[in-house]
């Protein structure tokens, strides 16, 4: 399927919603992955409005919304109790056109979220199971998204609900002042285009086809470590769940391949304290900039082709294809030299050491191959 249309739908999101690039893209990023989504921050800033456009955006869908408080009631996000029912002593709800029977949702202030609504919505965001009168119910529920006009504190048990959002994003009031102008300014009106559910499924089952590259996976794991060494320590969980929101950047971006550039979404998703996100930020754009991960990027394909030519040259078995076989394999040499002048540089890179030995392995062996051929 055509990327256009999630491009076209983001590109009239843009121009409805002033200065909120990144929450447009993360809502796409969210419905392509299946995750959750977190809007924290003032009241107006259009985070009810822009998170509610998802019920238009999808045709077919069953969008819900609800702003909660410290009164609301299970009734009013499960459904009522069946007095029916009840009049037997069977505690069900009627949840026809509620939260567990939707596609999409988006509950404000979610925070307000008293004991009485929390487990059960716990077990819905996290498994997609509500259970009515002890009984499982698969909801068909794809992406929540919630706000909040603050953040959590300790103490208020609200944190495994917290944790529960894969996607978090602060949201402040417009920032240049040539953008509040031209929003003040703006009374057009914009036509969103829309996907069906189906083909929203198709979408995400290409999503999943996006290839994430070795180096990608040590990029991970580099964050990972320096989070460690600052006392930051997000779970593994969330680091594999990042992956789903990895290949839905790419794909967005009409790419099958995850590049280093991607992993910048990961300042919206690895941090639990809001005293945390500048240093997060910080180390995760340091390895985004790395010279030796770009360096390893620019080699490794390279190799690889190489190595590729020549077996399908070794498979002419001709004059032209020998002498061919003989310049590829010095361009192999050349390329692991550089390799192992880096090494010798930066000792301590352990995935660099790893491509210098796996390059001098491959070659001894093709160089055996070539011998007899």
């Amino acid at each position: 399927m055509d990327q256009e249309r999630l491009r076209q739908i983001v590109k009239s999101l843009n121009a409805m919603f002033y200065d909120r690039h990144d929450e447009i893209e993360a809502l796409i990023i969210a419905l392509l992955s299946r995750q959750h989504i977190l809007f924290i921050g003032p009241s107006g800033t259009g985070k009810s409005a822009l998170s509610s456009m998802i019920g238009k955006i999808v045709e077919g869908s069953h969008f819900f919304q609800h702003l909660l408080t410290r009164f609301s009631t299970p009734d009013e996000v499960f459904g009522p109790l069946s007095l029916k029912e009840l009049e037997q002593g069977i505690y069900q709800r009627n949840t026809n056109g509620m939260l567990p029977e939707a596609d999409f949702a988006f509950i404000d202030e979610i925070f307000k979220a008293n004991s009485a609504i929390l487990n059960a919505l716990l077990t819905l965001i996290n498994e997609r199971i509500y259970y009515n009168n002890g009984q499982p119910i698969i909801s068909p529920l794809k992406t929540l998204i919630a706000s909040s006009n603050e953040y959590i504190e300790e103490g208020e048990g609200l944190e495994a609900l917290y944790d529960r959002f894969l996607l978090r994003y602060d949201v402040q009031y417009i920032r240049e002042q040539e953008t509040f102008l031209a929003m003040l300014k703006d009374d057009s009106s914009q036509q969103v285009p829309t996907i069906t559910l189906d083909e929203l499924y198709l979408y995400q089952k290409q999503v999943e086809l996006v290839h994430i590259p070795d180096a990608i996976f040590s990029s991970l794991a580099t964050i990972r470590k320096e989070l460690i060494n600052i006392g930051i320590r997000p779970s593994d969980r969330r680091f594999k769940q990042s992956l789903s929101l990895l290949r839905a950047k790419a794909y967005l971006n009409g790419r099958m391949k995850v590049k280093r550039d991607d992993l910048i979404l990961l300042t919206n998703v690895l941090w639990e304290k809001v005293e945390e996100r500048d240093q997060i930020t910080k180390i995760i754009y340091e390895v985004v900039d790395d010279s030796v991960d770009t360096f390893i990027e620019r080699i490794s394909p390279k190799f690889e082709t190489l190595i590729m030519d020549i077996e399908h040259s070794m498979m002419e078995n001709s004059i032209a294809a020998k002498e061919s076989v003989g310049d590829l394999l010095l361009q192999g040499k050349s390329l692991y030299l550089e390799v192992q002048e880096l090494t010798i540089k930066m000792p301590n890179r352990q995935e660099l050491i790893e491509l210098k030995n796996n390059m001098h392995k491959r070659l001894l062996d093709m160089t055996k191959q070539v011998i007899g051929f």
